[in-house]
C-alpha cells in the first residue's frame, strides 16, 4: 500500500490496481482528494496492473464538490486533470460506487471508462440548487450516455436517480453485491474481454436523434417550478450545447455560463442558504449530550386542516398518532380530508394504495382528551384564542404523562402565557406548523421562558424526523414570521387607500418572486377570518369586502374574483370603487406610486422588523430569518431571504429609505432599527449577524 496524500492511497489486489478514497465525511472533492486521484492513476497506470478501480471508504462515493473552497482560490491540482487522467488511461478504469456519486463525483465516475454500483448507491448532479451548473465536463458528458431527456431532467432537478434506473439508462454498466469484489471481477472481466476503453466524451449516439422541440417544451414544463431562477435555464443551455456542438466547444460553453452563475449573486444566495439552513440546526447553549424524548405516539387536539395536515406528517413517518376532536362530527369529517388527501397523493403516484392504508391505520381518531394519557408530544392545533388554548394545557397537564412534550400550534401567541396554565411550563413549546402542514416545509420551534433543554431538543429533532425544516425562537408575538409579515400588511392596505390597485401591489410582489401578494393571500385564507358580523362596522376595508358578501376564494369573490372551475383571479373594479369610495371618506387623497416605492414599502419594514427581532433576541441568527421565510413564504431563495437580499441591496442604502419613509409617512413601524444603524456603522451584514 502507498499513501499518496492525506486522503487517497493506492493498493493492489494481483493485477487490479485499487486508488481508495478516504475523505471523511462525504469523500468531497478537496485538494489533496484531487492530487492522490491524480498521483493514484499516474503510478498505476506505470505500475504492472492491467485494470484500476477507483473506490472510496465510508458510507459513500465522492459526494460532490468541497463547498468550503468555493470562497478562496483554487488549490492545484484542478479536477480536469485528474478526470484526463482517467479518461486518457491506457488502462481500463472502473469507478465502483456506493452511497452517492453527486456534483464532482458523477463528474469523475464519468471519466472511467466503466461504472459498477451497489443496489442502494444513487446518482445525481445537484449544482442547480446551489444556483450553479457542473463545471467539470458534466453537462456535457450526461448527455451523452443517459440521452438528452434524462439529463435534462436530473440536472435542472438536482436530484439523484437510482441504481436501476441508472443501469436502465446506461450511467452505470453492472449493479454489484459486493463493491471492491464486483468492481475487481468486472475489471479482470474487461480485461480478458478486451473491452474497448470507452470514452464517454467521443459517444454521439444518444443524442443524434434528440428532436429540436425537446428544449423549449421541456423549459415550458418547468417554468412554474424554476420561476426567477437562473441555474436551470443554463444548464438546459449545456444540455442544447451537448446535442448541437461537439465536445470540445460545448464544454467551452459549459465554462462561460459556469463562471456567469458563480460571479452573480443567485449562486452566492443559494450558497448562502445551502449553510443557512443547516446552521439553523445548532441552537447555542444548548447541551450536546441533551437526550430528546423518544416519541413513539404523538397527539394532536384538533382535526380540522392544520390537525389533519400536522398528523400526516406523523403518519408519513410511521409514527402513530390519536387526533382528538370535539366531537364525532367534526372528527369524521377531519379523517375524510386527511383520507382524501392520501388518496390524492396516490392518484398522483406519489404513494401507493397500500400506502394509503398503511398511513391511515396509523392515525386513530378520539373525542376523549383522556386518550393522550399515553402519548409522548401532544400538539394543540384549536383556534387563535389564548382563554381556549389556556384552558385546554390546563386539562392536558392533568391528563399527560410525566416527560410528555405539551407543545401549542399557535401562529402568534404568548407560549409563556400558554405554559402558566400548567405545573410544568418546561415541558411546554410552540411547534408552528405552516399551512398547509402536510405539504409546507417550514417549523418555527418557539421556546418559552421556562422550556426545558429536554422540549427544545424533542421539538427540534422531531420536526427533522417528519420532514421539516425547524428553526429556533423566542417569544414575541407573531414570533419571526408573521411578526414580518404583519409589518408588509399594514403598508400593503395602506398603499391601496393611496391610489395602488391591489393586483398591482400583489404582481410587483409576484414579479419580486414571491408566490403571491398580501391581497391574493388574503382571499386564499379567507377574508372572514376572525371577522364577526354582528360587530362589523365598516371601518377596514376588509370589513366592507365582507359587509359586502365578498369572502375571498371559497366564494369565488374577495380583492379578486375567481373562476368557479379554475379558480383564475381577475381584478375586479368593484372591489376598486369600494377602497376608493373608503378613501375619500377617510380623507386620503389618491396618487401614482411608483413600482419601486411599492416594493419597498412592502419589504423594507420587513427587512427592519427582522432587524428588531434579532436585537431583541427572539432569532439566534440572521440567517435564521431567512430560512424562516423562504420555507414559510415562498420568498425567492435565489436572493438568499429578507436578512440577505438587503444585504445584497446595500445596507446603508436600506437605511436610508427607511428613515425617508419614517420621515414621510410615520408610523411605529418605520422606526428605524438600532441594529441596522450600528451595522451600517460597523460595515456588518444582517445575514451574518448572531446572537
Amino acid at each position: 500500500m502507498t499513501q499518496l496524500t492525506q486522503s487517497v492511497r493506492l493498493e493492489f489486489d494481483g493485477d487490479v490496481a485499487l486508488i481508495h478514497i478516504d475523505n471523511p465525511p462525504v469523500n468531497a472533492l478537496s485538494h489533496h482528494v484531487r492530487q492522490g486521484l491524480l498521483d493514484g492513476m499516474t503510478q498505476a497506470e506505470s505500475s504492472d496492473a492491467s485494470a484500476i478501480v477507483v473506490i472510496c471508504d465510508g458510507r459513500t462515493f465522492i459526494a460532490g464538490a468541497d463547498i468550503t473552497e468555493f470562497s478562496g482560490p483554487p488549490k492545484p491540482p484542478s479536477l480536469q486533470a485528474a478526470q484526463d487522467a482517467m479518461e486518457n488511461c491506457s488502462k481500463p478504469v472502473i469507478a465502483a460506487v456506493h452511497g452517492t456519486a453527486l456534483g464532482g463525483g458523477l463528474e469523475v465516475a464519468l471519466c472511467a471508462h466503466y461504472r459498477v454500483g451497489v443496489s442502494s448507491s444513487k446518482y445525481g448532479l445537484p449544482e442547480v440548487k446551489l444556483g450553479l451548473l457542473p463545471g467539470a465536463g458534466g453537462t456535457q458528458r450526461l448527455p451523452r450516455i443517459t440521452g438528452a431527456a434524462r439529463a435534462l431532467e436530473m440536472m435542472t432537478s438536482g436530484e439523484p436517480i437510482t441504481a436501476e434506473e441508472a443501469l436502465e439508462c446506461g450511467l452505470i454498466n453492472e449493479i454489484v453485491e459486493d463493491l471492491q469484489a464486483g468492481a475487481i471481477a468486472f475489471a479482470r472481466r474487461a480485461v480478458a474481454e478486451k473491452m474497448p476503453l470507452l470514452r464517454i466524451r467521443d459517444r454521439n449516439d444518444k443524442l443524434a436523434d434528440t428532436p429540436p422541440s425537446m428544449f423549449d417544451e421541456f423549459r415550458a414544463g418547468i417554468a412554474r417550478k424554476t420561476r426567477g431562477f437562473l441555474a436551470p435555464e443554463y444548464n438546459v443551455r449545456c444540455v442544447e450545447a451537448a446535442v448541437n456542438l461537439d465536445f470540445d466547444a460545448g464544454l467551452q460553453r459549459e465554462q462561460e455560463l459556469f463562471r456567469d452563475l458563480m460571479k452573480g449573486t443567485q449562486s452566492k444566495a443559494q450558497q448562502y442558504y445551502f449553510f443557512a439552513e443547516r446552521a439553523a440546526l445548532k441552537i447555542p447553549g444548548l447541551p450536546k449530550d441533551t437526550k430528546a424524548a423518544d416519541v413513539g405516539r404523538c397527539g394532536v387536539l384538533g382535526a380540522g386542516t392544520m390537525g389533519g395536515g400536522i398528523a400526516m406528517n406523523f403518519a408519513n413517518v410511521g409514527i402513530p398518532v390519536t387526533i382528538v376532536e370535539r366531537d364525532e362530527d367534526a372528527l369524521e369529517r377531519g379523517l375524510a380530508v386527511v383520507r382524501s388527501n392520501y388518496e390524492r397523493t396516490a392518484a398522483r403516484g406519489g404513494i401507493s394504495s397500500d400506502d394509503v392504508e398503511t398511513r391511515m391505520g396509523l392515525i386513530s381518531g378520539s373525542v376523549d382528551m383522556g386518550d393522550f394519557a399515553e402519548c409522548d408530544l401532544i400538539i394543540e392545533a384549536v383556534f387563535e384564542n389564548m382563554d381556549l388554548k389556556k384552558s385546554i394545557f390546563e386539562q392536558l397537564d392533568q391528563i399527560c404523562q410525566p416527560g410528555a412534550i405539551l407543545a401549542s400550534n399557535t401562529s402568534a401567541l404568548d407560549i409563556n402565557e400558554i405554559a402558566s396554565a400548567t405545573s410544568r411550563p418546561d415541558a411546554v413549546i410552540g411547534m408552528h406548523f405552516f399551512s398547509p402542514a402536510n405539504v409546507m416545509k417550514m417549523l418555527e420551534v418557539v421556546r418559552g421562558d421556562e422550556t426545558s433543554d429536554i422540549a427544545i431538543a424533542t421539538a427540534m429533532g422531531i420536526g427533522r424526523t417528519i420532514g421539516k425544516t425547524p428553526v429556533l425562537c423566542g417569544v414575541c408575538h407573531g414570533f419571526v414570521g408573521n411578526r414580518m409579515l404583519f409589518m408588509r400588511g399594514i403598508e400593503a392596505e395602506k398603499m391601496i387607500l393611496e391610489g395602488a390597485a391591489p393586483s398591482r401591489v400583489d404582481q410587483i410582489l409576484f414579479d419580486f418572486g414571491l408566490p403571491m401578494g398580501p391581497f391574493a393571500m388574503s382571499d386564499l385564507a379567507g377574508l372572514d377570518i376572525g371577522w364577526d358580523e354582528a360587530t362589523s362596522s365598516g371601518s377596514t376595508v376588509r370589513e366592507l369586502l365582507c359587509e359586502s358578501g365578498r369572502r375571498g376564494q371559497k366564494n369565488g369573490s374577495g380583492y379578486y374574483t375567481y373562476d368557479p372551475t379554475t379558480r383564475a383571479a381577475t381584478p375586479d373594479p368593484e372591489v376598486e370603487q369600494i377602497i376608493q369610495g373608503f378613501a375619500e371618506r377617510q380623507g386620503i387623497p389618491q396618487r401614482d406610486i411608483s413600482d419601486q416605492e411599492i416594493l419597498e414599502r412592502c419589504l423594507y419594514p420587513m427587512v427592519n422588523e427582522g432587524a428588531k427581532i434579532l436585537s431583541e433576541g427572539i432569532a439566534i441568527r440572521g440567517s435564521d430569518v431567512d430560512v424562516v421565510w423562504i420555507n414559510g413564504y415562498g420568498w425567492p431563495m435565489y436572493t438568499g431571504g429578507p436578512m440577505f437580499w438587503a444585504d445584497t441591496v446595500g445596507l446603508s442604502d436600506v437605511a436610508d429609505r427607511i428613515k425617508h419613509y419614517a420621515s414621510t409617512l410615520g408610523g411605529e413601524h418605520w422606526s428605524i432599527s438600532p441594529l441596522i444603524e450600528q451595522l451600517v456603522a460597523e460595515g456588518g451584514s444582517l445575514s451574518t449577524y448572531t446572537n
